[in-house]
């Protein structure tokens, strides 16, 4: 069979048909860009303002940026000045132009938490708080009281699929397997950067297309042993979803944005390539992830974040850009999500702790940017946003209203919220007014 007849096997009738009816305007992604090993957001946006600054400077010491390289931003409804990171460069212009918003001080919660609760021991907290690996998969599953198995991607996917899916999956990660990607019924594409990846090995000679045929029936038998036939069905749904892609990114129109050469920069590249064949793959919705690691700052954290940014900052701008090319700006929105903040007070080592609550990007035509969401946190060691008196800040809006705007503005009812987020109906503002 040849590529072109397993890409429309891989399609059924209702697919086709929606890729054919489908207008531009129809079209919604989402883009996760985690930031694994908790950002310290402390230094990604300062004040700017006299006491502000002069209370930062005291506080960080060692980690304290030098005011004069900072990127100055005027949030309106601050009314002071703060500054971004000096590798913000890009972003600075994306915000000052409307396109970039920052959320303040969001963090798990399972309900609306005060210091004095968290210091007497009166809050339900997140399971093994201020941990990487159940931080990273409470901000993926928006579940911080339990041991989740499905993500909050995988269950707005579920929740939509049957309005605006077709049989190709709404989800694909190109920074591997992740929980945040996992649903009970969408099926997702998790890969390493290549989601056609499975083809490796067959190649278009004749002979190499008659070994993945074999395969792919080899793949139909009935064993009559349950276990063999959901692992042959899942793998033969992924050379199939591969072999849909690559066929259909073999006509993609290319892009004249340039991209640098980073890891994050590259993936969203990938992204924007598989962006630009949506209507070949019949899909109105698309979630994807993509990761930039490194955020694990104990020490030498001012040199670390230096590249980091500088790659956060330029990947995130050139995948704009890209969107812009494509004329879908206004239909894709990029945010940012890590395991948590950082101390504001320094470790001993040029670096901090892990903390909880911190600022994230939001990207895109749909965004009111140029502006702050949420409430900003007290920078005051002790002050009544600090757990722990060093700088640990309690988040002041939930990942769950968080991401449950996302969602909303995805295409998932306000009355469906509460089924991919369980605690939202803690909160008495379930959805925020960061997205037009």
């Amino acid at each position: 069979m040849t590529a072109a007849g397993f890409a429309a096997a891989s399609f059924n009738r209702f697919g086709l048909v929606n890729a054919l009816a489908q207008g531009p305007q129809d079209y919604k992604a989402l883009v996760c860009v985690f930031l694994f090993g908790g950002n310290d957001s402390n230094n990604m946006v300062i004040p700017l303002d006299t006491p502000g600054f002069a209370s930062y400077q005291q506080t960080r010491g060692g980690l304290a940026l030098p005011q004069g390289g900072l990127m100055p931003i005027m949030p309106p409804s601050l009314g002071s000045p703060f500054g971004f990171h000096q590798r913000f460069v890009e972003l600075q212009s994306l915000f000052n132009s409307g396109q970039l918003g920052v959320l303040a001080n969001v963090g798990t919660l399972v309900a609306p938490t005060t210091r004095s609760q968290f210091q007497q021991g009166q809050a339900t907290l997140p399971q093994n708080l201020f941990s990487h690996a159940d931080q990273q998969a409470q901000m993926q599953t928006a579940m911080p009281d339990s041991n989740a198995q499905t993500g909050w991607a995988g269950r707005t996917a579920d929740k939509i699929q049957s309005i605006y899916g077709g049989s190709f999956p709404i989800i694909i990660s190109l920074a591997g397997t992740n929980i945040f990607c996992e649903g009970l019924v969408a099926r997702a594409i998790e890969s390493s950067g290549n989601p056609t990846s499975l083809l490796n090995g067959f190649s278009g000679s004749a002979t190499s297309q008659a070994r993945l045929a074999a395969l792919q029936s080899l793949l139909t038998f009935d064993t009559g042993v349950s276990l063999i036939q959901a692992a042959s069905t899942t793998t033969s749904n992924a050379l199939q979803d591969s072999q849909a892609l690559a066929t259909a990114l073999a006509g993609a129109p290319t892009l004249a944005t340039p991209f640098p050469n980073s890891g994050l920069a590259q993936q969203l590249k990938q992204v924007a390539q598989i962006i630009s064949v949506r209507s070949a793959l019949g899909l109105q919705r698309q979630i994807f992830f993509v990761s930039l690691g490194g955020f694990d700052t104990h020490s030498d954290q001012v040199a670390t974040q230096d590249s980091l940014f500088q790659s956060l900052s330029q990947g995130m701008n050139a995948f704009y850009q890209a969107t812009v090319e494509l004329g879908v700006a206004q239909q894709v929105t990029s945010f940012t999500l890590s395991d948590f903040s950082r101390t504001y007070q320094p470790d001993s080592t040029s670096g901090t702790d892990h903390a909880w609550g911190g600022h994230h990007l939001i990207l895109g035509g749909a965004v009111k940017g140029g502006d702050f969401y949420g409430t900003f946190p007290t920078l005051a060691l002790g002050g009544p946003d600090d757990a722990t008196d060093e700088g640990r800040w309690i988040p002041t809006t939930s990942l769950d209203q968080y991401a449950a705007t996302l969602a909303n503005w995805f295409g998932v009812a306000a009355a469906d919220l509460p089924t991919i987020f369980p605690n939202l109906t803690n909160f008495t503002t379930p959805t925020l007014k960061f997205l037009g």
